[in-house]
């Protein structure tokens, strides 16, 4: 009888064995599997996800990128959206022709983008916008309606962001409408041209 119950406890001391080897041999390859289908995710954003929110440059490819269009996927640059945008004639236009709705339509506001980028347009090229896509008033991300048409939230609607959360308005230069509970222009980080289809985010072109 105690030889029966020795080799059961034999047993019993192998199976929890085995069961351990066996559990920790499906973690090692489930842990393998999941780094594995990161590393082509990881591998498209330069440098690591650490270094991205400790804020470092992020390198943004907009040679496919047509008029009218906003840039997708969506680059992210301390932890942020980042909104590139190629404008058109009319929009560029349609910029400087009307501005009597705007809070800030001079970027005056100090602190909301670039010296370099204190004009109509808000940006280093007049149709390329970029722009930390969060809005001003509590952090939601404002959609892009490019149409010139009435809206129901606004008849005199001209294009641009429209933050469905509390009803945030901005143009199509990030530049918030008047009354709205937003209070400044969408934020334009720092960022310079590589060359002509490549722009760096998170840095001026003096400090590259």
């Amino acid at each position: 009888m105690s030889d029966g119950t020795a080799h059961a406890d034999s047993s019993n001391v192998v199976n929890k064995k085995r069961r351990k080897f066996l559990i920790g041999s499906t973690t090692l390859v489930g842990a393998a599997g999941a780094v594995g289908a990161a590393v082509p995710f990881v591998g498209s954003w330069q440098p690591s996800a650490r270094a991205l929110a400790a804020g470092a440059p992020i390198v943004v490819d907009i040679s496919r990128l047509s008029p009218g269009e906003l840039l997708g996927p969506m680059p992210a640059w301390r932890g942020q959206p980042v909104y590139v945008f190629r404008r058109d004639e009319s929009v560029l236009e349609g910029l400087a022709s009307r501005t009597d709705h705007l809070a800030d339509p001079d970027s005056e506001e100090s602190g909301q983008q670039p010296e370099y980028c204190q004009n109509e347009y808000r940006s280093i090229k007049p149709e390329i916008m970029v722009m930390v896509g969060l809005c001003t008033h509590l952090g939601c991300a404002p959609i892009l309606n490019a149409e010139v048409q009435p809206q129901d939230y606004d008849p005199e609607w001209q294009g641009g962001f429209f933050c469905p959360c509390h009803g945030s308005m901005f143009d199509m230069a990030g530049r918030v409408y008047s009354g709205v509970p937003a209070p400044d222009n969408l934020v334009v980080p720092p960022h310079y041209y590589e060359s002509d289809d490549v722009i760096v985010v998170g840095l001026d072109g003096e400090d590259s």
